[in-house]
């Protein structure tokens, strides 16, 4: 109940890189004929994606994570545009991969809108457009949120930014999977993806640099990825990347339509246990993301009980899960603090079953009466239902 955290590596993925690994293994940038074969995999894995992605392939650059492309995103638009202005707009949440290195430019000197959401965390395109000055460099809005799984309207938000001629990034990692990624009708110029949120490998991602887009590179060296980010290429991983994303797109409708079952499923049945609040959109959410706030009760505790069950979940993200810290997501959307210690997430994934459901189901609701009955804290759901209402 965990996939948005991580994946495992399909069978048909490790398969195709296998070979990659020691047989042909071969520096891409070597002029013989091991390197050249790598080489020719890298470039056949860049054009499967940059055919899904609906772009050229010059314009997919290979990374090391989904947190470097955001960085690379936008770190290098900040510094390839300075000249012409120093302010950003971004959400209030992102993921901390942009939300951190956003804070790192404002250190130096730069300036950050950081938009409010709705109360089901989506971001309106008025607000975007509304945010906008003469000195914007940039907008980062992510496609699908990580935690309460709300998909912004990321199509019109593009419009908004292509009006004004300013660059628009989108983290679009809990997307590939199930969303639409195709950059001309979403009116992108630069979009993140991970492997690792779509049955690939772990430490290869990639980040889709629309062409005439002015960005720089945050590593130097040998000029790799068209002297964006130099180093030698993860040849299995990048082949790896390519066959997963392929299939992910492949299957995405079927495997949307199983999980949404599941999902309301288990929403539907969470939510008879009394005090708890569906965290996200309603609708216009990811079909595996389930978030849920049980109130009166830590969040921390009650992973560590499902946990003992085999049941393995979330809170917030999984990225900054060593700190004890409330989710600033649900924060964002206007819960308190108290509230935001309960908050658990359960994504649904591939192995997700209906008996996976009713055994979550059936665990949870003695849980978290066990939990209210040690809890100091008390909150009235009157008083979330006026937050909420405002």
């Amino acid at each position: 109940m965990d996939y948005a955290a991580a994946t495992y590596v399909r069978f048909e993925v490790k398969k195709t890189m296998g070979k990659y690994f020691s047989e042909e293994f071969g520096n891409p940038s070597s002029f013989n004929a091991i390197g050249l074969s790598a080489k020719n995999a890298v470039e056949s894995s860049r054009e499967k994606i940059a055919k899904i992605l609906g772009c050229s392939q010059k314009e997919v650059i290979f990374t090391g994570s989904g947190t470097e492309s955001i960085n690379l995103a936008i770190k290098g638009i900040a510094n390839a545009m300075k000249n012409k202005g120093k302010h950003i707009i971004t959400s209030k949440v992102e993921h901390h991969a942009a939300l951190n290195t956003c804070k790192f430019l404002e250190e130096n000197g730069f300036e950050v809108t950081y938009l409010d959401t709705d109360r089901y965390g989506l971001v309106h395109s008025k607000d975007v457009e509304k945010a906008i000055r003469k000195d914007t460099i940039l907008i980062t809005i992510m496609y699908a949120n990580n935690e309460i799984g709300t998909i912004n309207p990321i199509s019109e938000i593009g419009r908004i930014a292509r009006k004004h001629n300013i660059p628009f990034h989108t983290d679009a990692c809990q997307a590939a999977g199930f969303l639409d990624i195709n950059v001309n009708r979403l009116n992108v110029d630069l979009m993140t993806i991970n492997s690792g949120k779509i049955y690939g490998p772990k430490g290869i991602g990639l980040l889709y640099v629309k062409k005439g887009i002015l960005i720089e590179p945050l590593i130097h060296g040998g000029g790799q990825e068209f002297g964006l980010r130099s180093g030698t290429e993860n040849v299995p991983y990048i082949v790896g990347f390519a066959k997963a994303l392929e299939l992910a797109q492949k299957e995405k409708n079927k495997e949307s339509k199983r999980l949404k079952k599941l999902r309301d499923m288990l929403i539907k049945k969470l939510l008879k246990i009394p005090k708890t609040i569906l965290n996200g959109h309603p609708k216009k959410r990811l079909p595996n993301n389930v978030n849920i706030t049980f109130l009166d009760v830590e969040g921390e505790a009650l992973l560590l009980l499902l946990n003992e069950y085999g049941i393995y979940a979330a809170t917030g993200s999984a990225c900054a899960s060593e700190k004890l810290e409330p989710s600033h997501v649900i924060l964002a959307i206007g819960l308190p603090y108290e509230a935001a210690h309960g908050s658990i997430r359960f994504t649904l994934g591939k192995k997700t079953t209906r008996q996976d459901i009713d055994k979550v189901a059936g665990v949870l609701p003695k849980l978290v009466e066990n939990l209210r009955c040690i809890s100091p804290v008390d909150v009235k759901m009157s008083t979330i239902r006026e937050l909420m209402r405002r």
